[in-house]
């Protein structure tokens, strides 16, 4: 709930604390944010666009698609790298504070290690994949951040310690400086220097991203967006002047798809606003049903 994560929101206007009234957001310089009766709520600038937002039937079909599990291998993995990363802030924290005590939140605050610490979702959709890494973190208190306000009135409801909220991932979060522990992305735009900004001291960047085999047989067959071989290089580049690498995994498996689930994962990717419907519909016919699709990811490790 919006409740639980009100302590690390920051006001998109000026960058000061904002506290809950009723089902009012207010900070300090008197701007005020009211939730909307689906649960969210907007910290979007006044001037913002909203355009590249996820539209109702993309998310209506992303929610299909992993709701019958199809990426549940992929949930599995970063939820374990979750649990990875933390394990290692508590070790370093720990470390410090015994090398000098008093130097490290080691407690039940809102730490990088404590049993508070925000879990933040930038481009979270649905709220599928930090929903998993909740459930695999008691007690943490987690934000799904999206320009999509179709998707965060599911991601409002898929865990009650969510707090969903709409902004632009390429403009200034609206959350307080060093307010997260950890940091999800999956499948979504990567803002390096916000995503240093909010993350503690020691806290973790972890970063899902489609390798080139992913949903290959796809790709070819029915004309959508490929993924080139050097994503993985890109990304590093780009993230290198505000994070450290701290370990990637490969995540690949088979899936058997109907024609349904084909239609659906294209209509919930990018290729959803590159592909006309009634070529889809002709190279769809001429696919076996069902089709053995390759899922392959990268998850990926960044430390601050």
């Amino acid at each position: 709930m919006l409740q639980d994560i009100e302590p690390y929101l920051a006001c998109p206007h000026c960058a000061r604390p904002l506290t809950l009234d009723g089902r009012t957001l207010r900070c300090p310089g008197g701007h005020s944010h009211d939730l909307a009766k689906q649960g969210y709520v907007s910290l979007l600038a006044g001037d913002a666009h909203i355009g590249t937002g996820d539209t109702a039937d993309m998310v209506a079909a992303r929610g299909d698609f992993l709701a019958a599990g199809h990426y549940r291998p992929i949930a599995d993995a970063l939820a374990e790298a979750a649990v990875e990363a933390v394990a290692v802030a508590v070790a370093v924290a720990v470390a410090v504070a015994d090398a000098d005590a008093g130097a490290a939140d080691c407690g039940d605050g809102p730490g990088v290690d404590g049993p508070g610490a925000l879990v933040a979702d930038l481009g979270a959709g649905t709220g599928h994949y930090l929903a998993h890494v909740l459930d695999a973190l008691p007690g943490r208190p987690g934000a799904a951040l999206d320009i999509s306000k179709y998707a965060l009135r599911r991601a409002a409801r898929a865990h009650p310690r969510i707090g969903a909220v709409v902004c632009d991932a390429w403009r200034p979060l609206p959350l307080l400086d060093a307010s997260a522990g950890l940091v999800l992305n999956v499948f979504a735009p990567r803002n390096g220097p916000e995503i240093r900004r909010v993350l503690r001291p020691g806290g973790t960047l972890l970063l899902v991203s489609p390798t080139s085999r992913h949903l290959r047989e796809l790709v070819d067959a029915l004309g959508l967006l490929s993924v080139d071989e050097e994503k993985q290089r890109r990304i590093d580049e780009k993230l290198g002047p505000y994070l450290t690498p701290a370990g990637r995994r490969e995540v690949e498996f088979t899936m058997r798809l109907s024609a349904e689930d084909v239609r659906t994962v294209v209509g919930m990717g990018p290729s959803a606003w590159h592909t006309d419907p009634a070529r889809l519909a002709e190279r769809l016919a001429a696919l076996p049903d069902p089709v053995e699709v390759t899922a392959s990811v990268t998850v990926a490790a960044y430390r601050r």
